[in-house]
């Protein structure tokens, strides 16, 4: 906890240097003034970081409510009792703390994996996952999610989502500064109706390749997490599971929020698929026994 608490005030404070030095070379470059850069890069940092920190520290909370799953106290039936078992050992084997273990109510296959901590984390089942799959498939499912827990997936993904909100504050902002220098006939960017137009316009524009770059990320984490399912349970475990899981994929209930931390995702084409968080089935069965 300590290193990601640590590698936290490292990425804020490398951002604001980093920006710093793109705001100094952009005000001696074009002559413009760019208003109280110290106060821009406070209130990037506290927007840009503030949001995702928030989400992440909430993120059990919400998404217990948002699919309304049931957090397994004292396991009912021999089921819950074998769920509540596998993760457990998997944690351990994966030197985390034990995970709490819920299931939630859909009809396609999935599950998910948030929470701040490693030690604190949810691993949570669909109902439609427990209807279609056996247990060595469910197995390799529960092992890819105890994997992105291990592997610090929710942490990393709010940190990175940190840096991108702030990089789009930023530098939307200091373009408006620019253009609407130019608009008004001086260089000063005196906050004229160029430098809001150009600031909701470029807001848009750098949000949408934050998310792709976000998205290329999650992408890459979801192979990590099939072999860390494949390490924990089998790869051959893992494979049967993906392909079981192409019965639904594509078709998830989870939402937004959360919706990057399950194993199903999305099916896109073409550009589209820059904005997918799971990469293509057939490329991670494919990953997974090149790896062997």
């Amino acid at each position: 906890m300590f290193k990601r608490v640590a590698l936290f005030l490292a990425t804020n404070l490398a951002v604001l240097v980093l920006l710093g030095i793109v705001m100094s070379v952009l005000q001696n470059f074009f002559g413009v003034r760019l208003g109280n850069q110290a106060g821009l890069l406070v209130m990037a940092a506290v927007f840009g970081f503030g949001g995702s920190m928030i989400s992440l520290l909430m993120s059990k909370w919400i998404a217990k409510r948002s699919t309304g799953a049931h957090v397994i106290e004292q396991p009912r039936n021999e089921a819950e009792q074998w769920l509540v078992a596998t993760v457990h050992r998997q944690a351990e084997l994966a030197g985390i703390g034990k995970p709490e273990v819920a299931i939630y109510d859909a009809p396609e296959i999935n599950a998910f994996a948030t929470g701040a901590n490693r030690n604190n984390a949810l691993v949570a089942v669909s109902t439609g996952l427990l209807r279609a799959m056996n247990r060595d498939e469910a197995e390799a499912v529960l092992g890819h999610e105890v994997s992105h827990v291990a592997n610090g997936d929710m942490v990393t993904m709010a940190l990175i989502q940190g840096v991108l909100n702030t990089f789009v504050i930023v530098l939307s902002r200091v373009v408006g500064r620019v253009i609407d220098g130019f608009l008004s006939g001086n260089r000063e960017g005196g906050g004229g109706i160029g430098y809001f137009i150009t600031v909701f316009v470029l807001d848009i524009v750098f949000g949408l390749f934050a998310s792709m770059i976000a998205m290329a990320f999650s992408r890459h984490r979801e192979f990590r997490a099939d072999a860390g399912g494949a390490k924990l349970a089998g790869r051959d475990k893992m494979v049967a599971a993906l392909q079981r899981l192409s019965q639904t994929y594509g078709h998830s209930s989870l939402p937004s929020q959360i919706q990057a931390f399950g194993i199903s995702g999305a099916v896109g084409h073409g550009l589209r698929r820059l904005m997918m968080s799971h990469p293509p089935l057939e490329e991670r069965i494919d990953a997974l026994r090149r790896a062997a």
